[in-house]
């Protein structure tokens, strides 16, 4: 500051064979999406940030898939690439000779490399990340002959309002005097614009996905789903006044996959499967893990000026704050998404946000509960 069908779930691109090229064995059926330059050769498909919350769900939907040649381009690489046949290039998003040696040989682009924080000390970085990155990135894959690139950003880049009183879609213009004071989503937005400026002309595609709160089994980072986590563990002490909309990460990821092969050059596609008020939000959990919900409303002005003071309070002692200003502050916003849009274009069909929530609880119970992490 988004029942049950199988995972992975949602619209899939009719895979195509490949044409057989001159002088080379025949090769295995093309992805989604796979460009010109992927048919020749053994060009790779490449993830950035492919080790993250949406980027391991998507990586392993593409292997799922018959995806041969994937590449995961990040800072480090777990076993499981390996162990998967993926390959791994370990760098950083804003070293260019990194970024160069990632984009080699390769035919298509998923860009999902960034850095989740609400804390304004962290600007800075996120610019670097998200902004410089991202031109370095687009830069980088013109000269190494790229055609196509899926570009994952967030919806809120565009899809918050102050009342909740309407829920907006991709014509909705961006909210900058509200983002603006906000480091991650305004990064974001610029990251968008200079992915559209750098990766454009000669034939190239560049598609924008931007999923709402991604919720789900496999955040080992609690990126996103730390707010369950806070809510198990009761540090939850008043119901925000705004609204959040979420998407399971496994529905994201299949929307990714069918942006390459169906999304339009420079639109955007909002992805999210509720749009529902914290007091509903926490309700539901309630009934799901017999966890008390909190049970009354400060005003706005109330929550966010009683959560700097408190914050102000912790820093002069030292210690950690139970809640950064900004967390309350973005709460007292209403975060809904109209992906009619997705739906129409991608094939975009989420599953029950029941089953989402479920299995988030379930997966945050079993490897963070216990282990230190209500510290």
């Amino acid at each position: 500051m988004a029942t049950k069908k199988k995972e992975g779930g949602g619209a899939k691109a009719a895979a195509k064979p490949r044409v057989k090229a001159a002088k080379a064995k025949p090769a295995a059926k093309d992805a989604p999406g796979t460009t010109a330059l992927a048919r020749r050769g053994n060009a790779y498909t490449l993830v950035t940030g492919g080790t993250g919350f949406l980027g391991s769900h998507l990586v392993r939907r593409l292997v799922e898939a018959g995806v041969k040649n994937v590449r995961v381009f990040s800072t480090s690489a777990p076993a499981w690439l390996a162990e998967a046949g993926v390959e791994s290039v370990a760098g950083s998003i804003t070293n260019a000779e990194d970024v160069r040696r990632a984009v080699e040989n390769v035919g298509s682009v998923y860009h999902l490399a960034g850095l989740v924080s609400r804390r304004q000390a962290d600007a800075h970085r996120m610019y670097a990340v998200h902004v410089d990155g991202t031109r370095l990135l687009c830069e980088a894959a013109r000269a190494a002959g790229v055609k196509s690139m899926v570009l994952a950003s967030t919806s809120g880049t565009i899809a918050v309002t102050k009342d909740g009183s309407g829920v907006p879609d991709e014509g909705h213009p961006p909210p900058l005097e509200i983002i603006s004071r906000w480091a991650y989503y305004a990064s974001k937005l610029y990251q968008e614009r200079a992915a559209l400026e750098i990766f454009d002309g000669d034939s190239r595609r560049l598609v924008i996905v931007n999923p709402s709160l991604l919720l789900g089994p496999g955040d080992e980072r609690l990126s996103s789903t730390k707010v369950v986590l806070d809510f198990l563990a009761r540090k939850i002490r008043a119901v925000p006044g705004g609204g959040l909309s979420f998407v399971d990460a496994r529905d994201a990821a299949e929307a990714l996959i069918s942006a390459m092969s169906r999304g339009r050059h420079g639109e955007r596609y909002l992805l999210g499967a509720a749009n529902w008020t914290f007091d509903k939000f926490f309700g539901r959990l309630e009934r799901l893990t017999k966890t008390s919900a909190p049970r009354f409303t400060l005003p706005s002005r109330f929550a966010v000026a009683g959560a700097r003071s408190l914050h102000a309070l912790y820093q002069h002692w030292n210690l950690a704050p139970p809640v950064e200003p900004t967390e309350v502050e973005m709460a007292e916003h209403f975060w809904y998404v109209d992906a009619s849009k997705a739906a129409r274009e991608l094939g975009f069909s989420p599953r029950d946000p029941g089953e989402t929530l479920h299995e988030t609880v379930a997966y945050v119970r079993e490897n963070f509960l216990g282990q230190g992490a209500l510290a």
